[in-house]
């Protein structure tokens, strides 16, 4: 098969959607000899920060000497980001070769009809395998107890915060939420949790107990406390097995330092369970990288990138900006692009009253919200914003408006932010593979 087919099978598959389930990944994996059961893996869910704790577990491991895998979703701007290998992204090549060789399989095999996500994590598995990788650390795509990934039988579950997110696919409640995330956890493996709401954890410790796995809740069984707070880095203290001090990680915002005290709890329990392992969690998370998440990806203008794409998320970015407010800029314009599937309103009611200058668009994708839609319930909230039909256009239109002093800030969804970072000089690599 050549580029041009196998990369169309890719961009095909994309039009059947997602489908929950794990027979469709079982039968795919078997025909592969079962990829998946040639490394060790940390498996991580949650609704906001399983990719940022993903990218600080793999960092420690590769930094302590090991050969790791990295496998999440979505990309920003290459497809390539998904697949890692000690830190380096698949290869373009790779990629068409793995889907070639997963097409042949599956169009051989009667009466099956992968998904994307299904297809994507078989490659991920195959290239592991073909690497001679010895631990992955592998991101969830949506959920957990019917995922692609689910698969696996990691060394440690890692669950982020549940929140709010997919309602349509998870459930309304956070128990509900919280019980697919909870199927990721594994008979007498730890599983680690971030400080839950109080139905999410019942859950949670519950599916815990059912399986005799360990839990370790952040604030409970392991600590932290911040030492100081820059824009572009945090400094915190970890109090978990033993106490680390000073341990810088240089990603901005505070709500990272539970992401990384729950990537140094995983690590401590690798460690435990693995002795032989020389694994440093000061040296690791020093050296993580995880783009997208509070980025600054321009200083002329200065342009912020941040994936906030539920609620919570959105609060989250609302403090960072009030605090660059205080410190460092003196108005924000703020670019929205939104997925149409999502709580719109409760992204944008904590971020409309930071920003100065509002303007909505659309990234190139068939679920976003028209700009049009985003701009009448702007206008509900009592904001006006100014439209423009695509994310160039509305960077040009937010260069026009910007003056010393003020920050341009990108958000919404990860669609719209790696197409602003495309917008902005950073060239793709198959950027419009995405399920």
């Amino acid at each position: 098969m050549n580029y041009q087919g196998a990369t169309g099978y890719l961009f095909g598959l994309q039009k059947f959607g997602m489908k929950f389930g794990l027979d469709n990944i079982t039968r795919l994996l078997a025909a592969f000899d079962g990829p998946h059961r040639t490394f060790r893996s940390v498996h991580v869910a949650g609704t906001n920060g399983k990719g940022s704790t993903a990218a600080m577990i793999e960092s420690v491991l590769r930094t302590g000497g090991i050969r790791t895998g990295l496998f999440t979703s979505p990309h920003l701007v290459s497809f390539t980001e998904r697949i890692r290998v000690n830190g380096e992204e698949i290869p373009e090549e790779e990629v068409v070769n793995l889907a070639a060789e997963v097409r042949q399989v599956a169009e051989d095999m009667d009466d099956f009809f992968p998904t994307f996500f299904e297809v994507v994590t078989t490659m991920a598995f195959l290239y592991f395998r073909k690497m001679h990788v010895d631990w992955a650390v592998i991101e969830t795509g949506l959920g957990g107890r019917l995922d692609a990934t689910n698969v696996i039988h990691p060394e440690a579950s890692v669950i982020t915060l549940i929140d709010y997110d997919h309602r349509e696919f998870l459930g309304n409640s956070l128990a509900e939420i919280a019980g697919e995330k909870a199927g990721i956890i594994k008979q007498h493996r730890p599983v680690i949790s971030a400080d839950q709401p109080e139905d999410a954890l019942h859950v949670l410790s519950d599916r815990a107990a059912a399986l005799d796995a360990p839990l370790l809740v952040y604030g409970k069984d392991f600590f932290s406390e911040v030492v100081s707070d820059e824009p572009g880095s945090v400094i915190f203290n970890y109090v978990g097995t033993r106490r680390y001090n000073a341990v810088t990680l240089p990603l901005a915002g505070l709500h990272q330092v539970t992401n990384a005290s729950l990537a140094a709890k995983a690590v401590e329990v690798i460690q435990e369970n693995h002795p032989a392992l020389k694994l440093d969690i000061i040296k690791g998370l020093s050296q993580v990288c995880w783009p997208g998440r509070l980025e600054m990806i321009s200083d002329d203008p200065p342009v912020l990138i941040d994936g906030a794409h539920n609620p919570h998320a959105a609060s989250v970015l609302a403090a960072h900006l009030r605090r660059l407010l205080d410190s460092q800029f003196k108005r924000i314009i703020a670019v929205f692009g939104i997925m149409g599937d999502k709580d719109i309103r409760g992204i944008l009611q904590p971020l409309l009253p930071v920003a100065n200058e509002i303007i909505v668009t659309a990234p190139t994708y068939g679920r976003a919200a028209t700009p049009a839609a985003l701009a009448s319930l702007t206008a509900s909230l009592g904001y006006k914003a100014k439209s423009s039909p695509t994310v160039a256009e509305a960077i040009g239109l937010a260069k026009s408006l910007c003056r010393e002093g003020d920050l341009i800030v990108v958000t919404g969804s990860f669609y719209t932010i790696g197409e602003a970072k495309e917008v902005l000089g950073h060239p793709g690599v198959l950027t419009r593979l995405r399920e």
